[in-house]
């Protein structure tokens, strides 16, 4: 691209879990990713089943916007945009969190719904496969929230963001090591009773696809192929079944000391992996799921979309 014409963008999403940073350049149509970084906020830590956002939360998220501004810094006019979802979405004293985050930072903090959360998402996923086959199910799992969106004709015909993060799960039902089977019970139980959307939505569906997108199904995937996190860049892979069912008993019947040992399993993923696992099964046998395909696209990648192809 001539110099002169490429535009730059780099997307910091604040999430519940973690800090993620893209870096694009752009120029009509076409595009090229950069840069890509995370760093670890745990913002639900010991506070997100109150709602309530803590001060050694905004300190790690200070740490990590400053770290992502550094690393911005080495690709001059890049335009910033910073997002943030669920657990500040959500919290009580999120007012304090944003104001906290200009002071220190510099940077306005645009909290967006969950509607517009799912919107973007499917808008990264498309980004990623260009074509989606109808009926296909996206879900990112993320530690505040879970964003499921249905499709049809390459549109979202649906699309539900429920406050069921995985962040959530473990404040609410501490797991014992390993996690027990009443546990899991307690576990698919909790989320079953709190899907009765989707569970309408998709009750005369044919649905064989289910899209996953951000941290959870990305481990699934390194996990199965035995890379280190972040080494292997996933534009669009298949997960098989069969491969999934394996990780899944592996996973379930493992302590924490064992998880810590699995090469594909970064130490953020290490506690909150077993109930990930539990709420993907629970949607592959409900909805009689066929094909699991994982994508490192999700929400940054759909602002870049919508950059694209306003």
């Amino acid at each position: 691209m001539p110099e002169t014409m490429r535009k730059r963008i780099a997307v910091i999403d604040l999430g519940t879990n973690t800090c993620n940073l893209l870096i694009a350049e752009y120029l009509n149509q076409s595009y090229e990713i950069l840069f890509q970084g995370k760093e670890v906020v745990k913002l639900g830590k010991g506070g997100i089943d109150k709602n309530m956002l803590t001060e050694d939360g905004l300190e790690r998220a200070i740490q990590a916007i400053r770290k992502h501004q550094e690393k911005i810094s080495k690709f001059p006019g890049s335009e910033i945009v910073i997002i943030a979802t669920s657990a500040i979405r959500e919290a009580i004293n999120a007012d304090w969190f944003q104001q906290q985050i200009k002071a220190n930072t510099g940077l306005e903090l645009l909290v967006i719904s969950g509607d517009n959360e799912a919107d973007l998402i499917f808008k990264g996923v498309k980004l990623a496969f260009g074509e989606i086959k109808d009926y296909s199910i996206i879900l990112d799992i993320g530690g505040g929230s879970n964003e499921f969106i249905l499709t049809e004709a390459n549109q979202p015909i649906w699309k539900q963001s429920f406050p069921l993060g995985m962040a959530r799960i473990i404040e609410h039902i501490p797991p014992s090591d390993p996690i027990t089977s009443e546990e899991i019970q307690q576990i698919n139980n909790y989320f079953k009773s709190r899907l009765d959307l989707l569970w309408n939505q998709t009750k005369n569906m044919r649905i064989t696809d289910l899209i996953g997108c951000s941290g959870a199904f990305d481990t699934l995937a390194d996990l199965i192929d035995q890379t280190e996190p972040g080494t292997k860049t996933r534009t669009k892979q298949q997960i098989k079944i069969d491969d999934f069912n394996q990780i899944y008993e592996k996973l379930i019947n493992s302590t924490t000391a064992e998880r810590k040992e699995m090469k594909g399993l970064e130490s953020l993923r290490i506690e909150m992996i077993v109930p990930s696992v539990i709420f993907i099964k629970l949607i592959i046998d409900r909805l009689s799921i066929l094909e699991i395909y994982q994508t490192d696209y999700a929400l940054r990648e759909g602002v870049l979309y919508e950059l694209i192809f306003s």
